[in-house]
């Protein structure tokens, strides 16, 4: 990390008071839970923001019909295996790369705008102390539930010297997924958004 270490100057007095915020003497570690929550609430609110303002939600939504229909007549014309039908959907084939081409560049303006500021955050979560020593306890069933086992046994393949934690839990990273991904869902509720991006 030390090539980031221009980070912290910035970073620090922004971030480090939020794993603060609250102190539990009997949890030395609750404050960071608690502070990585309401960065991943603030990181996921950010990205559903970008996705909002930078996509236009019925034009995404017009493609994703336009697109099923397609895939549906593509399907349709392979079963009956009508030459003359699969002809016609080969000749929609271009019109189908174009909306192709168009959902996928509309899913990455909102990447662009918040790639850079997410992988600096990360970069900056991974190299603090107070977040990087905790992690959170999870009920069993959770833990088989949310495929944990598995998640863990991958990331030991790619990051073999990643933190041990106790039977059940897990690490600040598992636990800023957990809450990005259900705030997220929230947000996008919360927005209105009709489909596509994170």
């Amino acid at each position: 990390m030390a090539g980031f270490d221009f980070l912290n100057p910035i970073l620090n007095p922004l971030l480090n008071p939020l794993l603060t915020l609250v102190n539990d003497p009997n949890n030395p570690m609750f404050g960071a839970i608690i502070g990585v929550f309401i960065i991943a609430t603030i990181v996921a609110f950010l990205i559903t923001l970008a996705n909002k303002l930078l996509v236009d939600q019925d034009r995404l939504q017009y493609l994703q019909k336009e697109m099923k229909v397609y895939q549906q007549d593509m399907m349709k014309a392979q079963k009956s295996g009508d030459p003359k039908a699969m002809k016609e959907v080969q000749k929609k084939q271009a019109k189908f790369m174009q909306i192709q081409k168009e959902m996928m560049f509309n899913s990455f303006k909102p990447m662009i705008v918040t790639f850079i500021p997410i992988i600096l955050i990360f970069y900056w979560m991974a190299g603090n102390p107070l977040i990087t020593q905790f992690y959170v306890q999870l009920p069993t069933f959770s833990y088989y539930l949310f495929l944990v086992p598995f998640f863990q046994w991958i990331a030991s393949i790619f990051y073999p010297v990643g933190v041990v934690t106790p039977f059940a839990t897990i690490s600040w990273l598992g636990w800023y997924i957990m809450v990005s991904f259900a705030m997220s869902m929230v947000f996008r509720k919360f927005l209105g958004l009709k489909g596509g991006g994170m």
